[in-house]
């Protein structure tokens, strides 16, 4: 399968430095589903999941908060849940790509591996100016080792947000005890 063009909703809000961003999540995620030999239904979902899930990155608090009602969680964390809304409401209904977008920021315990492997990529895409050589590596043994890498992929969120004195939210923590039972 040739890699694909990533397409919008005419509603994103998406600066070209974020296009650029989610050109390489995508790509990424192109990459391991063909690597992977995933049916072409997986590897749109994973294809559209990467595509879709900063479509919401650049809006405004006010446009986040209008979409999502009255939720009380931080705006810094709306933009995931905010564009799975809009992408239901317009009409999606495959529940593993709506959930992977909601939840990319955050982390669910109860994802299949779109959002898993969406959450990969976001983290490991190569534009990011951090841990370069280490992502680079986790990155290429995705295909090779999907669920170790995700569990690497976890701690080192969870370590950046300790590091840098960021709160941790309860999906976070709900995620890394989800896996260390897994992992028993």
């Amino acid at each position: 399968m040739t890699e694909k063009t990533v397409t919008l909703p005419k509603w994103a809000i998406v600066s070209e430095k974020r296009l650029a961003h989610i050109e390489r999540v995508t790509s990424l995620l192109d990459r391991w589903s063909n690597e992977l030999g995933l049916p072409r239904s997986d590897r749109q979902a994973w294809h559209d999941a990467g595509a879709w899930h900063d479509v919401y990155r650049d809006a405004s608090d006010d446009v986040l908060r209008a979409e999502l009602g009255a939720d009380p969680r931080p705006v810094s964390i709306l933009h995931g849940p905010a564009a799975a809304h809009r992408l239901e409401r317009e009409g999606e209904t495959r529940r593993d790509v709506l959930d992977a977008i909601r939840w990319h920021t955050l982390g669910n315990p109860d994802w299949g591996r779109t959002g898993r492997a969406l959450f990969m990529a976001d983290f490991l895409e190569p534009g990011r100016q951090f841990m370069m050589e280490e992502r680079a590596r986790l990155a290429e043994r995705v295909p090779r080792d999907f669920d170790r890498v995700f569990q690497q992929v976890v701690r080192a969120r969870l370590e950046w947000t300790l590091r840098e004195g960021k709160p941790i939210f309860p999906e976070t923590v709900a995620l890394w005890n989800h896996l260390r039972r897994s992992d028993a």
